[in-house]
């Protein structure tokens, strides 16, 4: 009597596995987009507090954390290095060697194209929220509006496809991994020492990160592939 039992529960043993094997392709299948959503709402979510005021509480703690315990004589040329990793003339050398290295037809024009795409939608966010730099605590001088933070947004888009290049078309496991993650550190670094620096808010750099990302995310699925090869 304990077979036609076996026999009974095996059908939606089978379904069950079934459903969980569908919902794991499909994750994977649109996992593009769920970043893509993720990263809008964040953004909005940001800036919709920045603009109530509730935001500044986040700002005050990263204050505390960045600038009033990190800060070191030390620390602070290392910070000031590490944000220059954004300067047009630092980008325009990668440009280069993004196309004198990089697979593809293109790969510098398509890494140039995303660059300006990435500053003028920060430009554009900038002029319509003109949110004032931070005050009082500055250790570089800057110039301009502080929301979204251009140096998190530069680094999201550019260092972020670059990580992007070496993730598709990098035949070799290790180098591959240790690609992105130093891409990936090289991103969330820049983003600190703009707090650090006191140029920026906290959301100034969230934000960035967040509509720099929704961007990178277009940009690599429907223009990247025109100056790109097929994947490995």
């Amino acid at each position: 009597m304990s077979l036609p039992r076996h026999r009974k529960h095996a059908a939606p043993l089978t379904d069950l596995r079934g459903a969980r094997h569908d919902i794991r392709r499909n994750l994977r299948t649109n996992r593009w987009l769920i970043l893509l959503l993720a990263a809008l709402v964040l953004f909005m979510v940001v800036l919709q507090n920045m603009l109530a005021g509730d935001i500044l509480r986040l700002d005050y703690y990263a204050y505390r954390l960045f600038v009033v315990r990190m800060r070191r004589a030390w620390l602070t040329p290392i910070m000031q290095s590490i944000s220059e990793l954004a300067l047009p003339v630092v980008l325009l050398v990668m440009l280069l060697a993004v196309q004198a290295f990089a697979p593809g037809r293109q790969p510098g024009l398509c890494a140039t194209c995303n660059l300006v795409g990435v500053v003028l939608l920060n430009q554009a966010f900038k002029f319509i929220v003109q949110r004032p730099r931070p005050e009082g605590f500055r250790l570089i001088a800057e110039s301009g509006y502080s929301f979204p933070s251009g140096h998190s947004m530069v680094a999201m888009g550019f260092y972020g496809l670059l990580a992007w290049m070496a993730w598709h078309y990098e035949p070799d496991p290790f180098v591959r991994r240790a690609s992105v993650a130093g891409f990936g550190l090289v991103v969330a670094l820049i983003g600190v020492s703009r707090i650090y620096l006191g140029v920026h808010y906290a959301s100034d750099v969230i934000a960035g990160f967040c509509l720099a990302l929704a961007w990178l995310l277009v940009y690599t699925k429907v223009f990247a592939p025109i100056f790109m090869p097929e994947e490995r």
